[in-house]
């Protein structure tokens, strides 16, 4: 890669997971009646939805995280919290005016497997009584390989999941010990195996390019383990590093970190490596085998982006349960509060949770479109009226730099990123950011681009 071009982008930027994105949120926060209007009407639209439900409970603190969770060995805390996930579950499914149909269900965290089966078991029982399946749906979960027992995936097996995503972060001892992440090789090889043996259509790894200490060898040795254990689709992302935000990040100093043109080396090698051992390249940080149902949706243009990741398919109606979880109804979204005694709190007053949200403008739903063809498709386009606003072309001023500095091609109406932009498709979507251009943070907001 260019050492200029990437000392010239690496800028910090939003991860855009949203837009606008979450600090962005704040003058057009929704009341309780207009989210519930937002939502009626997104069903409305079409009565199929994705469910998130946020477990935050871990018994070890990793410290490299950014999530939402809550550092305990005390597993009485798990009936108390799950009973008032299903209290805020009713609180919708008493909205909604017949049972939703339920594409996509997602288990995040924190350690999802910090609960027991049977605990988990009758918590998506009693979900599960109340939506309707389609032919086609995708339920996964997030495991732990050093908690994550065979009866925790038959169970979820056994409920219709077929998605496992395996947080493996690095593989090597050092680094796993300087993060704090307690697991080893063979139990990620075991929870490998008893996927394939229970019928897992599709096992993801987590791995993280930036890590302290980590190296060109520990990337090629991390390939090598995959080509081994051969997941179905990886997520391969840069860590941030925003220890003004998570304090636990200061258990290593910046010093012990790879930046700059080093740190992308890293992912370019990985890159490399994944592509020759049959991987192929999917939105932002994302890699599948063919045949993953992530790989086929790249295929058919269906590949969607959302606060769960890279997702086959669009829902308009995403809604998440839990502490901290973010729903989103297209045109409005709202975020529960990360407190869970305060979560429990709301919920069981009766009220829906959220603390914060956003009604999205016209001009918001306009350049969300874009930035998420953008980081699904690399490419965009504003023929029809509806795609257009004074906004994006305001944005499309801004791409000039990266336009003469072969990152971005503009056609007539349509945008289109270079092989060369893939690295700097948050820049891309930056300059879209109307809400960025108009209030620039003064602070430190975002990580950086690499």
């Amino acid at each position: 890669m260019n050492g200029d071009l990437l000392e010239k982008y690496n800028i910090p930027a939003p991860r855009y997971t949203s837009y606008p994105t979450v600090p962005y949120w704040g003058e057009n926060c929704p009341t309780t009646e207009a989210w519930t209007s937002r939502v009626l009407q997104a069903f409305e639209e079409n009565k199929s939805l994705s469910l998130y439900i946020h477990l935050p409970y871990c018994e070890n603190l990793c410290t490299y995280c950014g999530c939402n969770k809550r550092i305990t060995k005390n597993h009485e805390v798990e009936m108390p919290y799950l009973l008032a996930v299903l209290q805020e579950w009713a609180l919708y499914t008493a909205l909604l005016p017949e049972k939703p149909v339920l594409r996509e269900l997602h288990l995040g965290g924190g350690t999802p497997t910090f609960f027991s089966p049977e605990n988990l078991h009758w918590l998506l029982s009693e979900i599960l009584e109340t939506v309707e399946l389609p032919e086609h749906f995708e339920f996964g979960f997030e495991a732990h390989p050093a908690n994550a027992t065979y009866k925790h995936l038959k169970v979820l097996r056994q409920l219709g999941f077929t998605r496992i995503s395996i947080g493996v972060q690095d593989f090597d001892d050092h680094i796993l010990k300087t993060i704090n992440r307690q697991q080893s090789y063979e139990e990620v090889a075991q929870v490998v195996a008893w996927a394939r043996e229970l019928g897992y259509r599709s096992i993801n790894f987590d791995l993280i390019f930036g890590l302290p200490f980590q190296t060109p060898a520990h990337i090629r040795d991390n390939v090598q383990k995959v080509a081994q254990l051969r997941p179905d689709r990886l997520a391969f992302y840069s860590y941030a590093h925003v220890p003004w935000i998570k304090p636990s990040q200061r258990a290593y100093s910046e010093a012990d970190l790879p930046n700059g043109t080093a740190k992308r080396a890293l992912y370019e090698l990985g890159r490399e490596l994944l592509e020759s051992a049959g991987y192929r390249e999917i939105g932002m940080d994302h890699f599948a085998l063919p045949g993953d149902s992530l790989y086929k949706a790249l295929e058919t243009g269906s590949l969607h982006r959302n606060f769960m990741g890279y997702t086959p398919f669009l829902t308009r109606l995403s809604l998440a349960l839990g502490a901290s979880s973010i729903s989103d109804a297209w045109s409005a979204f709202v975020q529960n509060e990360k407190h869970i005694e305060k979560y429990q709190e709301l919920v069981h007053a009766g009220r829906f949770p959220f603390v914060k949200g956003h009604l999205l403008t016209e001009e918001d739903q306009v350049l969300r479109s874009h930035i998420l063809n953008i980081i699904c498709r690399g490419t965009t386009e504003w023929k029809s009226p509806n795609m257009q606003c004074e906004a994006l072309y305001d944005g499309l001023e801004r791409l000039h730099p990266m336009i003469a500095d072969g990152l971005v091609k503009l056609h007539p109406f349509q945008l289109e990123v270079t092989p060369a932009g893939k690295a700097f498709v948050r820049n891309i979507c930056l300059a879209l950011d109307a809400r960025y251009w108009k209030q620039q943070p003064e602070g430190q907001l975002f990580s950086r681009v690499v």
